[in-house]
């Protein structure tokens, strides 16, 4: 076989976590593990919501074999010499998973290579591109007939999270009471709210039912110090917006015992840092999250989940994607920005949650407005007190969330491509 390289494009932490992760693991199972053969690389453009750790995350993937962050991207683009001056075979695939899909089409003519786009939501540069493997059918329908050949309904890369991603492991809490996990996002515009009134939630459904267990896995992007933080008064004021007590961080030595988080009512939440998560999510009665991608991971794995979206300050909410996240991050005048994109949002928002949208109805609740504590955490009192209500919504989450496999069928397109490298 000629050596081959395969050139990933990506950005976000959803992209690098949700799609970038099966997909390699998918090329690898069908193209094999011989790197002199098969090269995985992965480049990733500037996105709004990076953490700065995506390259790091990206790395860290057994399938991949080298990486290149964001900030030297344009650099790239232009003259086509990445930082570390990478070299390059001279047969490939472009493989895109987030960012702007343009940009397989210019670096797809530097190098010479074939390209394959995933997409969402939306297909473009039909005549440029050489393949597509798409989320929904609908999209090959916009597509002119004369490019129809080049389309592919995959499905959700989202869904890739199920059963085949969980393994046992003996320090799970055994699930004979309630667990439920938090997840308030990985970026500050989420955090500061979420961390303060997901955390006063659990303190009171603790002081209601004290036997309930309560687990953060930790956003891979996320350090625990930083996490912590945002449950300190004297460095969030949301702190003190939602009435929640403190945050101290415990940290132990011993290798069985996970890092807690310890609330000023005596709370100890365990942070979980192994990534993905699912075995530890498998395991919850239900989560409360925030919205994105954390809601796709969860309906796959068919757990119930309260999705909340305070709006105790309107200019706090600045984590949107494209322009709206540019202006509403601008200095000086990105509070206003923020209050006025966000009051519009709030106007006209559609459905939220990932299992939602697939499903077109509400079968995850989802919270939106100046949350308070104690009702948020009536409700949930009420779900873990009728369990056939947390049975239901998992039995539409397994209805709605539909097939995995969609890194398979990207992988089979990547195959297919590579050989016509050959003709």
């Amino acid at each position: 076989m000629t050596p081959i390289d395969i050139l990933i494009l990506s950005n976000g932490p959803g992209e690098v976590t949700t799609w970038v992760r099966p997909v390699v693991k998918a090329l690898r199972e069908k193209l094999g593990d011989d790197r002199d053969e098969v090269r995985i690389s992965v480049l990733l453009s500037p996105c709004p919501n990076a953490s700065g750790k995506e390259a790091a995350i990206a790395l860290s993937y057994p399938e991949v074999d080298r990486v290149q962050s964001a900030e030297y991207f344009w650099q790239f683009l232009l003259w086509g010499k990445t930082f570390d001056n990478w070299d390059w075979r001279k047969k490939g695939v472009i493989v895109f998973l987030g960012g702007d899909q343009f940009f397989p089409v210019v670096i797809g003519k530097k190098l010479g290579y074939r390209t394959v786009v995933y997409a969402e939501w939306e297909a473009r540069w039909h005549n440029l591109i050489d393949r597509f493997g798409v989320m929904k059918p609908q999209l090959s329908a916009k597509a002119s007939a004369k490019y129809a050949h080049k389309f592919t309904v995959v499905g959700d890369l989202m869904l890739e999270a199920n059963s085949s991603d969980i393994t046992p492991n003996s320090q799970l809490p055994t699930p004979d009471f309630p667990i439920i996990g938090i997840l308030p996002g990985s970026k500050a515009a989420k955090l500061a709210q979420g961390v303060p009134l997901m955390l006063a939630i659990a303190e009171y459904i603790h002081s209601r039912k004290p036997q309930t267990k309560f687990v953060i896995p930790v956003a891979p992007t996320l350090d625990l110090e930083t996490l912590a933080s945002f449950g300190d008064s004297q460095k969030n004021p949301f702190v003190e917006t939602f009435k929640f007590s403190s945050t101290t961080l415990v940290l132990t030595e011993q290798s069985n015992q996970k890092p807690l988080l310890k609330t000023g009512k005596g709370l100890n939440v365990e942070l979980w840092q192994e990534n993905p998560a699912y075995e530890l999510l498998s395991h919850c009665s239900l989560c409360l999250t925030t919205v994105g991608a954390n809601t796709a991971e969860l309906g796959a794995l068919g757990v119930p989940m309260l999705v909340l979206l305070p709006t105790q300050q309107l200019d706090a909410m600045r984590s949107w994607d494209g322009l709206p996240g540019i202006l509403a991050n601008l200095p000086g005048v990105g509070s206003t920005f923020a209050k006025i994109i966000n009051w519009l949002f709030l106007r006209r928002k559609g459905l939220l949650a990932w299992p939602n949208i697939w499903a077109q109805e509400e079968i995850v609740p989802e919270l939106v407005g100046k949350l308070q504590p104690e009702k948020v955490g009536d409700m949930v009192i009420d779900l873990l007190t009728h369990p056939e209500k947390l049975a239901q919504i998992q039995t539409k989450l397994r209805r709605v969330r539909g097939e995995s496999g969609a890194a398979q069928k990207i992988a089979q397109i990547v195959s297919e491509e590579i050989e016509k490298l050959g003709e």
